[in-house]
């Protein structure tokens, strides 16, 4: 966690040198607000997706994540990674806590990233709002059905590297 840190804060103190020599205070400030004003935005969220992963944690038996999306859930945990990756709405401070306290109860890497691709790639709250309105069914349709496979291929590549790289027993 602390490379990502020094990365991230790294770019910032860029950004802070540049916007302070193309602008000087005015810009530093104006960066500075609109930062925070993106945080009160997305803090709701953010709170609420960190809330709903705590109460997982403490409700779901680990036993029952580890069996269903464990290392050794197989097909069943990429599939049920791919299912619920696409029925479960929001955006990314919702999921990613959820999938680290599913991580911390004995999911496998490989169902835990069939639930990413699935949710970037076919969430179905979505295809319901944004594609079927604008889009149309037809492309809607055809989008969905081309996108099915990629998620469990995705959660098998993942574990597969996973264990290729020794990152796990």
């Amino acid at each position: 966690m602390w490379r990502s840190w020094l990365i991230i804060g790294g770019l910032v103190i860029i950004c802070a040198v540049i916007a302070w020599r193309t602008g000087g205070p005015p810009r530093v400030g104006l960066a500075l607000m609109s930062s925070g004003e993106l945080l009160l935005s997305v803090l709701p969220n953010l709170v609420l997706g960190f809330l709903l992963a705590g109460f997982l944690q403490v409700l779901l038996p680990g036993e029952l994540i580890s069996q269903w999306m464990g290392h050794e859930s197989g097909g069943v945990g990429l599939l049920i990674g791919t299912a619920a990756g696409a029925l479960t709405p929001g955006g990314p401070f919702t999921h990613f806590p959820i999938l680290a306290s599913f991580l911390s109860k004995g999911a496998g890497v490989g169902p835990v990233c069939a639930y990413i691709a699935a949710w970037a790639l076919i969430g179905v709250n979505r295809i319901i709002v944004w594609e079927l309105p604008i889009l149309g069914p037809r492309i809607a349709l055809v989008r969905f059905l081309a996108s099915m496979a990629v998620p469990p291929l995705v959660g098998w590549l993942a574990g597969a590297l996973y264990r290729v790289f020794r990152f796990s027993a």
